[in-house]
């Protein structure tokens, strides 16, 4: 349990500094790109719909976990103005054997669907799992995807990311 806590605190710093500096960037990397002007509301069923097309190119019968998006703040923004939406959610294929077979999938299927893979490959767990690191510059979104063969039951864990919005004028950020 030390162990998989530990690799899973190193993933996470990792997917989230690629996720919000890649190749998901305006001008200068290392910037979260500017997603525009919206509510939260508005900003966290966007983000559904990019991981609802997401979950689209799995192409294997499976199940999600019930997870909604959430309200985060911009680094070195106004956190009453600007916000990102994380969501965070699981896939489990009906066969175990699928799991491989669902994220050659989105490594075959989301470049087709205007996602650049940043990155690809075993991370450094004990497990070895699969991770798959891809930008949505036209959505200014990010998604990081490990594939999680050994735990019990097998899955892939995704993490869906925004860029930062800015509410409209006269609004303030709604937190949920």
């Amino acid at each position: 349990m030390k162990t998989r806590l530990s690799a899973c605190a190193l993933a996470l710093p990792l997917a989230l500094t690629t996720l919000t500096g890649c190749g998901m960037t305006e001008k200068d990397s290392g910037t979260t790109p500017f997603a525009g002007t919206s509510t939260t509301r508005d900003a966290s069923d966007a983000m559904e719909k990019v991981s609802s097309g997401v979950y689209d190119l799995i192409g294997v019968k499976g199940r999600t976990s019930d997870s909604r998006p959430f309200v985060a703040e911009c680094t070195g923004k106004d956190p009453k103005t600007y916000f990102r939406i994380f969501h965070w959610w699981s896939f489990y294929p009906a066969s175990a054997k699928d799991l491989d077979v669902a994220m050659e999938r989105l490594k075959t299927e989301l470049p087709k669907h205007g996602w650049k893979i940043v990155t690809y490959g075993p991370d450094t767990s004990k497990n070895r799992n699969i991770n798959l690191t891809a930008d949505n510059d036209q959505r200014k979104a990010g998604v990081n995807i490990v594939q999680r063969a050994k735990n019990d039951p097998p899955k892939l864990s995704l993490h869906v990311v925004s860029g930062c919005y800015k509410v409209p004028d006269g609004q303030e950020v709604e937190r949920f």
